[in-house]
């Protein structure tokens, strides 16, 4: 299941100086491509155009401090809402991230809301970033378990580990706009998350995380010119 038309999403409220800093360098980071006149995904694709469902990189990029990771995949035209996603992003925090975290009122009602699901897997899925054919990122959204094979933490516990994420995989320019993106775009984030829940909670919790009519469970389209503005104020 994925949505047809997605809302563009711009958080309100004064700028702050965390949110001008990402702004600045989410900027940064497209200035230094069009210097070079690179794309984005142009060393991870090897300046080859993508291969449908191929992961990149193979092995995932894990970060050198062994506490996050993605990998980058394109679907079928078909799949892309508009036909204006290239590829996306999975985002994950590994075992050495979120073994320990403490099981807080909000992560006890979510394991509770899943029908408190255990895996061997060593990943938990944060979010995924969509990114059009130009490498900028069009949308934020959240799958389903089955989709990525590993489980989900409660959105208390995934946006603080959104907060604090640094990142050195090897990729700098895909590790710096996921980093600047995640920091600029914390209210979408919450609300992201916040109806993954609402939708899972619509589902009986006894195999809801298997059930293959749930894909997306939640997404918010990204008006990137508005939403820097507004944090550059």
């Amino acid at each position: 299941m994925r949505r047809e038309e997605l809302r563009p999403v711009a958080s309100p409220g004064r700028p702050d100086e965390g949110a001008a800093k990402a702004a600045a360098d989410l900027l940064g980071v497209y200035a230094r491509l069009a210097e070079r006149g690179a794309h984005l995904l142009g060393d991870l694709l090897a300046e080859a155009p993508p291969v449908q469902w191929e992961r990149l990189p193979a092995d995932d990029a894990i970060d050198s401090g062994g506490r996050y990771q993605w990998f980058y995949h394109s679907h079928a035209p078909e799949d892309r809402p508009a036909g204006s996603e290239h590829g996306h992003i999975h985002l994950f925090a590994r075992r050495a991230l979120w073994k320990g975290l403490p099981a807080t009122p909000d992560e006890r009602a979510f394991r509770k809301l899943c029908s408190n699901p255990r895996s061997e897997a060593g990943t938990r899925h944060l979010i995924a970033i969509g990114l059009d054919a130009k490498g900028l990122p069009i949308s934020l959204f959240a799958v389903n378990s089955w989709v990525t094979g590993d489980l989900m933490l409660g959105a208390e516990h995934t946006a603080r580990l959104l907060s604090e994420i640094e990142l050195d995989t090897g990729h700098p320019d895909i590790d710096r706009m996921i980093v600047s993106l995640v920091r600029l775009c914390g209210v979408e984030i919450g609300r992201v998350l916040a109806e993954r829940d609402e939708i899972l909670a619509t589902r009986k919790p006894r195999d809801v995380l298997e059930d293959k009519s749930l894909e997306v469970l939640a997404e918010t389209a990204l008006d990137l010119d508005s939403r820097i503005e507004n944090a550059m104020g």
